[in-house]
């Protein structure tokens, strides 16, 4: 099956990066998933939540916030400031960023501050919450290895990678990373978080219009794992750094990503 944007279904969409774009952020990304755009900031604090202190919890904190700015969609899109509340959407996603964050990084190491993640989409063409948790890993990646540089910490509590993609049922077919027409026309929707090392993190899925056997379920996750392992692929080659390996340019996907080349434009409607 070939998909309205040529693509196969096992195809992710063009993956870029730009990093250090916001100079006063400890780390910052942008990432491109296709048409989709997501600024993701990191800011270090060097206190802890109330709680942790009144419940002798030792170590450090991770937290996300999540937003889509009024212009990232067709129709102008409301901010939760002017509603008074943030929507529960907006709620669930940024919960999900932090969980996906936490989960691999050692906030015992961290020490006694907070990271925070902020999470901008400035155009969204399905797929925001997953290029989010993936820009983020790239973002607080940064900024660990900035606490290093400023010696305020003896060893990355960064343990390792984590990407996220889509996938789901279009017509009786499963596929990856779905683009906004491909999100609504969806069947089944599942959203996957998972380590370099191919340790699933977070599985959300559900039948939106329709029931999924073991074979469809046992597909869709074959195919984010894939996917996964792509967009770890192409997170290395934007860092560049031994750290986390040598890029692998030669990659057949990774290597017309970027790595310092910038966004690519978007696509002319």
């Amino acid at each position: 099956m070939q998909r309205s944007d040529g693509r196969t279904p096992d195809q992710i969409r063009p993956i870029a990066f730009e990093l250090n774009i916001a100079p006063h952020a400890s780390g910052s990304v942008l990432v491109a998933m296709g048409n989709t755009r997501v600024i993701c900031g990191v800011t270090v604090e060097e206190i802890v939540p109330r709680w942790m202190k009144e419940q002798g919890v030792t170590g450090g904190w991770l937290t996300a916030e999540y937003s889509m700015l009024p212009y990232s969609t067709i129709t102008r899109k409301q901010r939760d400031i002017a509603k008074g509340r943030l929507d529960g959407r907006s709620s669930e996603i940024q919960r999900l960023i932090g969980r996906s964050l936490r989960s691999v990084i050692d906030l015992e190491k961290l020490g006694p501050r907070t990271i925070w993640i902020d999470c901008d989409v400035l155009q969204a063409d399905g797929g925001t919450r997953t290029a989010a948790i993936t820009g983020a890993s790239l973002a607080v990646t940064i900024a660990c290895k900035k606490l290093l540089e400023e010696k305020k910490i003896a060893s990355s509590p960064m343990r390792r990678l984590i990407a996220a993609v889509s996938a789901g049922i279009v017509e009786g077919n499963a596929m990856v990373d779905l683009n906004y027409e491909e999100d609504k026309a969806a069947a089944v929707d599942f959203n996957l978080v998972a380590t370099e090392d191919g340790d699933f993190v977070e599985i959300q899925g559900s039948g939106e219009e329709a029931t999924f056997t073991q074979g469809q379920l046992e597909e869709m996750l074959a195919l984010g794992r894939n996917a996964i392992a792509q967009l770890i692929v192409a997170q290395r080659n934007a860092l560049g750094h031994s750290e986390w390996g040598e890029a692998q340019s030669n990659d057949p996907v990774a290597s017309p990503l970027s790595s310092g080349t910038g966004i690519p434009p978007l696509r002319s409607e």
